[in-house]
């Protein structure tokens, strides 16, 4: 379930651009777990994927380019949430289906979709965009369409975090 804080958001919700602050949400995954973006960003940055529908073409490449790349996302001190309007149990066997590493979250009702602006015209369902979100919700990337079928250019534009440079740092790097 979304929370009701989103309320304000839908009624003046615009597709959020670089620089702008996205919108705040709670939402449960499609295994019951339940996430807070402005929690989530305090560890890292998030990288929100909206896709269209589960098991079609287009969302399938997307979603397994983001599985194969998943080491790349943990890297940089990244989370992904892969959004669509399906429904938990449909979402969980396509996460299954692809071994996917990453978080899962059904919006059957739209929420997030209307939040973010993304919904397709006429169909129930999200435009294919993502948004790469850093601390205090910073939007620091913005791609749609063709564009965000490749994770590339979401995964470069995380920033490392803190944390894991001084980790890496601390490894026993020359410097």
């Amino acid at each position: 379930m979304i929370a009701i804080g989103l309320l304000t958001g839908l009624l003046v919700a615009a597709t959020p651009k670089v620089g702008d602050v996205a919108p705040d949400f709670t939402a449960t995954d499609s295994n019951g777990k339940t996430h807070t973006l402005s929690e989530m960003v305090k560890d890292g940055t998030v990288i929100v994927a909206f896709f269209p529908k589960a098991f079609t073409g287009g969302c399938t490449k997307e979603l397994t380019a983001y599985k194969d790349r998943y080491a790349d996302v943990e890297k940089a001190g990244a989370q992904v949430l892969a959004v669509s309007a399906d429904d938990a149990a449909t979402l969980n066997k396509f996460k299954e289906s692809l071994k996917a590493q990453f978080t899962f979250v059904p919006d059957p009702d739209g929420k997030l979709i209307n939040a973010f602006d993304v919904k397709m015209p006429v169909m129930s369902m999200a435009q294919r965009y993502t948004f790469v979100i850093g601390e205090g919700r910073k939007v620091l990337k913005v791609q749609s369409g063709s564009d965000a079928i490749d994770p590339a250019a979401a995964v470069a534009a995380c920033p490392m975090r803190k944390k894991a440079a001084e980790a890496a740092g601390a490894g026993g790097e020359k410097k």
